[in-house]
């Protein structure tokens, strides 16, 4: 369904669900910064490939969840009209806030794609 077909009450479940998304990012922010800790703290040591790959996909998720939750406040911040009139949504893109909302999902995004091209670890397929 493209932008312009959405009904008046899709687009207010859309921004209510993304409000209540928009609201965890604080936390999800928190959850990232645990698991690259956890994950810096396991390379630290000799810990096994399995546990260095494990907390390696638990920061990708905790970053994926934490962009979502970005992208989210971002719309929110357009607001309700941006959901349905693409030239509305363009417009309020320009707003400082909602820049800062941007360039934030942004900056999450590129993390989450910088640590999936090299900072999972990649574990050895048994042959058997």
């Amino acid at each position: 369904m493209g932008l312009a077909e959405k009904s008046t009450t899709e687009a207010r479940e859309s921004l209510e669900a993304d409000r209540e998304r928009a609201a965890q990012l604080p936390e999800l922010l928190r959850g990232v910064a645990e698991a690259q800790e956890a994950l810096d703290a396991v390379r630290g040591t000799d810990a096994p490939v399995n546990e260095v790959h494990l907390r390696g996909v638990a920061l990708d998720e905790a970053l994926t969840e934490a962009m979502r939750a970005a992208y989210a406040k971002e719309r929110t911040l357009v607001g309700l009209k941006g959901y349905q009139d693409r030239i509305h949504r363009r417009k309020r893109l320009a707003r400082p806030q909602v820049r800062e909302a941007t360039e934030v999902a942004e900056t999450l995004l590129t993390a989450r794609e910088a640590h999936r091209l090299h900072g999972i670890q990649r574990v050895p397929r048994l042959v058997g």
